[in-house]
């Protein structure tokens, strides 16, 4: 399981009220700031055809957001938009024409699409909704859930690529490295997912609408966006899902549809069912990237907004149809201008081992430490039957709790994790090197109110100990005294 982005740097913030999707979130991307034209050109450089961008301005439930459109000419035409095909006991077949046996007319747009006033208009579709507003929720990309809209007998020319075509044509194109591996990351997590949902080993699944033109060219922006934007961190809040059923490839399916399902449970992403809303907002595509991008749920304490955007969706259900997205940068508390006391939320990760050998708790604690938990423990307790066990304790940061399980799973005899949030204070801190009277000393230096405290870190007075032959506790309580008189007398730590 991948293990999402770094902590540091800038956090973006994607409110899913209204689901997720590629388009969704590339739209919003752009309208967060990522460069429409440095996009376009990326994207030309891939060995596809077959379709063409429009990146427009279009209203959404009465707010004005960014559209990302995959345009595809009428060969690659897969009717992700057709209402009328996705939920048929909902809408009314769309009237077919000579001119456009899909229920499309390609005039100047593919789709027809005018925006014009902010509105989508398919009349010369011929096609039985107008989509006012271009409010819908999803766009081409969202049925990667192997959807093959195939119309009246129409059929793709290819009958979907596999993760290893998909692979050289991302490898084929100018993404940069950090694009690549973002867009890599997604398709394999859509990958294993579709593997479960069939049964096939992962080289043999075929992606039917994820291996389409326009889900490739979606995955491919999301990746570019979030490199260009420098986001190395993503916070995903209020996650909604709809209910009902959506026609796809494979006959009419419940929502959330299998591939969707297997993501949001690999990758442990909380999210909502709206019964109230009838139609797909999370689609496989949306869950892929969330689950790749994602590095926690929980917003920081305080926080500043550095810049917002909204992407829209292009299917009308009972919902507004749009992904925000924000930039945000973490405030730190402050008095007069000095550092005081911090206060963040972590989580403690707990589980009972009673079959677990004392080899692989110890490794288990070392892999736990080495991968960022900020304290790993285990202590003695009795099971049922009065069996004799351990507790293992995990401390770790809210971003970190998928890689923390991981270790846990794979290294232990565990099947269960219980997780549970914690405030935690926190001492502002800094370490200093101090010239003692025995030798170098590395001191932290924690600051409560008007009052420092001082502790020699171990490994220094450890090897001042091995240098000079004396006991531990006795050179600590040296260094500490020597330490605390020095920093406070050079005006360092008043």
């Amino acid at each position: 399981m991948q293990e999402g982005l770094k902590k540091t740097g800038k956090t973006l913030v994607l409110d899913c009220s209204s689901g997720i999707s590629g388009d969704m979130l590339v739209a919003a991307l752009l309208d967060l700031g990522a460069d429409e034209e440095l996009l376009k050109e990326t994207l030309d450089t891939l060995p596809l055809t077959g379709y063409r961008v429009a990146v427009t301005r279009v209203v959404k439930s009465g707010l004005d957001a960014c559209d990302f459109d995959v345009i595809l000419d009428s060969e690659h035409e897969n009717h992700d938009h057709d209402m009328a095909y996705l939920h048929p006991d909902r809408f009314e077949p769309a009237v077919l024409t000579e001119q456009d046996d899909h229920g499309h007319s390609h005039g100047d747009h593919d789709h027809g699409h005018s925006h014009d006033d902010h509105e989508h208009s398919h009349e010369d579709h011929d096609h039985a909704q107008s989509h006012e507003d271009h409010d819908h929720a999803h766009s081409h990309e969202d049925y990667d859930h192997e959807h093959d809209h195939n119309h009246e007998g129409h059929h793709h020319h290819h009958h979907g690529r596999n993760l290893g075509d998909i692979i050289r044509i991302l490898e084929a194109g100018k993404l940069t490295p950090g694009a690549l591996e973002i867009a890599l990351r997604i398709f394999r997590i859509v990958a294993e997912a579709e593997s479960k949902a069939h049964g096939l080993p992962i080289e043999k699944v075929h992606f039917h609408e994820v291996g389409a033109v326009d889900s490739i060219v979606d995955i491919a922006a999301v990746s570019i966006c979030v490199d260009q934007l420098g986001i190395t961190g993503c916070i995903l809040t209020n996650l909604t899902e709809g209910t009902g059923t959506v026609r796809c490839q494979h006959g009419i399916l419940p929502i959330p549809v299998p591939a969707t399902t297997e993501i949001l449970s690999r990758y442990r992403i909380p999210f909502h069912i709206e019964p109230r809303i009838k139609g797909e907002l999370i689609t496989p595509t949306g869950a892929a990237a969330a689950a790749a991008l994602r590095t926690g749920d929980l917003l920081p304490e305080r926080f500043t907004i550095l810049a917002s955007g909204l992407g829209a969706g292009k299917r009308s259900y009972e919902t507004a149809g749009i992904v925000r997205a924000m930039l945000i940068c973490e405030e730190k508390a402050q008095a007069e201008g000095r550092e005081t006391e911090e206060h963040d939320r972590i989580l403690i990760l707990q589980t009972n081992l009673d079959d677990c050998s004392g080899e692989a708790l110890g490794y288990t604690l070392e892999k736990l430490l080495d991968g960022g938990a900020l304290d790993a423990y285990y202590t003695p307790i009795y099971m049922k039957k009065h069996r004799p066990a351990y507790l293992l304790t995990v401390l770790a940061g809210a971003d970190d709790r998928e890689k923390m399980e991981q270790i846990i799973f794979r290294n232990t005899t565990t099947i269960g994790i219980r997780v549970f949030p914690a405030d935690r204070t926190k001492l502002s801190r800094r370490i200093l090197s101090v010239e003692t009277p025995w030798g170098m000393a590395d001191v932290k230096c924690c600051r409560m109110g008007e009052e420092y405290l001082c502790y020699p870190e171990f490994d220094s007075v450890a090897a001042i100990c091995d240098a000079r032959g004396t006991g531990f506790m006795q050179m600590y309580h040296q260094v500490k005294e020597y330490a605390e008189k020095y920093l406070q007398s050079e005006n360092i730590i008043s």
